[in-house]
């Protein structure tokens, strides 16, 4: 369960936990613990959750835009709907997320791990997807045709689970 000191000082605002992560650079080696908390619709805009452990968090509609979710641990979570544009989820884990509907506009999913992830009607327009993982072939629930990404390339990339570059 979610650290329940991280937790608090998360809900108090970027500011102060963007501040904290800084001044506690010793909590890096331990990760933030999120794991399984309720973010459903924050306000996480910029917010520094480089490396945090968001595994089984609830942030359905969040608001990542700007995010720093290099090498996340988000398996399992809801971000269903979310805001995820401009994010840096580099090196992060997907593994089973359920990304419906959500907006991945120019973000950073260099080398992420989206395999078993729900993309469906996910926007990834102008996405870098360098190295990115995916299934070799979708889930049967899956249709990746709805996922908008600006090249066929970047699709390709989705459909076959291509690693690029």
């Amino acid at each position: 369960m979610a650290d329940s000191r991280q937790f608090a000082i998360l809900t108090s605002g970027k500011t102060l936990w963007n501040k904290w992560r800084r001044d506690y650079s010793e909590v890096q080696a331990f990760e933030p613990d999120l794991h399984g908390a309720d973010l459903h619709g924050a306000d996480l805009r910029g917010i520094d959750l480089h490396g945090a452990d968001l595994t089984e968090a609830n942030l359905q509609d969040a608001d990542l835009r700007g995010a720093d979710l290099h090498l996340a641990d988000i398996r399992n979570a809801n971000l269903r709907s979310a805001d995820l544009s401009d994010a840096n989820c580099s090196k992060a884990l997907f593994n089973w997320t359920d990304l419906r509907d959500a907006i991945l506009s120019r973000a950073n999913l260099q080398e992420a791990d989206l395999r078993k992830a729900n993309l469906l009607g996910a926007n990834m327009e102008d996405a870098m997807l360098n190295k990115a993982r995916r299934d070799a072939a979708p889930l049967p629930k899956i249709d990746l045709t709805e996922v908008k990404t600006n090249t066929p390339d970047d699709r390709e990339i989705l459909l076959t689970g291509a690693i690029t570059k």
